[in-house]
């Protein structure tokens, strides 16, 4: 058995972020009242569209967390000429209070975490979302008793693709270089990232997306997992 340590991606890897965060914002637009100003699908769609380059700027350092946490909010009224801040930060937070409880992860996530358990592979995660949040959602969703090790951003003082966050990770689960392989779903993150630390990684493609970041391996769902452990 080559690898002994497999380090997890949580979001759009294991937990269904998108399903999750359509759901948590639909609560809220109707809690806010929001359909005054846009439909559901007009503001869902321009929220991605902030929410994806808010957090590229945060992962490269630009912004802090809470500025992401509140400006993806602020950028999306804006789209529909609603310039509230007040508002944004409330919707922020009410976001990030239901989100955490949503339990949907991508099909064969559990019968693949303990298939992996059972053949005594210790499982890890690292992760780029907040400690508080990360937490809440392995607790909602059962995920959290599959996993030994759970490194967030937060925690760490680094992200990911950064060397740093894999130095910490490895260091926290005491595992070898060579014994240890990242599993995620996000080409620069997860794969750019850990190839650059040194670590193995494995390219879960849910969505089919092209890249010319060469993975070791690459899945396009968690039951071919099986094929490599």
């Amino acid at each position: 058995m080559k690898y002994r340590h497999l380090f997890f991606d949580l979001d759009h890897t294991l937990w269904d972020f998108d399903h999750n965060a359509r759901i948590s914002l639909r609560q809220i637009f109707g809690l806010y009242q929001l359909e005054k100003i846009a439909s559901f699908q007009d503001f869902y769609r321009n929220y991605l569209l902030h929410n994806a380059a808010l957090w590229e700027k945060y992962e490269k350092g630009l912004i802090k967390a809470d500025e992401l946490k509140w400006k993806r909010m602020w950028r999306t009224l804006l789209d529909f000429k609603v310039a509230d801040e007040p508002l944004a930060r409330k919707l922020s937070e009410s976001f990030l209070e239901i989100l955490p409880d949503q339990k949907n992860v991508f099909p064969h996530t559990f019968e693949i975490l303990g298939y992996l358990q059972q053949k005594n592979y210790q499982l890890h995660l690292i992760t780029n979302g907040f400690e508080k949040t990360q937490w809440r959602k392995l607790n909602s969703s059962g995920l959290h008793k599959f996993f030994t090790r759970v490194i967030t951003s937060e925690a760490s003082n680094s992200i990911k693709p950064n060397k740093e966050i894999f130095d910490y990770a490895l260091q926290a689960a005491g595992a070898g270089l060579t014994e240890s392989i990242m599993i995620g779903d996000n080409p620069e993150t997860d794969i750019k990232g850990a190839l650059n630390a040194g670590l193995d990684a494995v390219f879960v493609n849910h969505i089919n997306v092209a890249t010319d970041i060469k993975s070791t391996f690459t899945v396009t769902h968690l039951q071919q997992l099986e094929e490599i452990f």
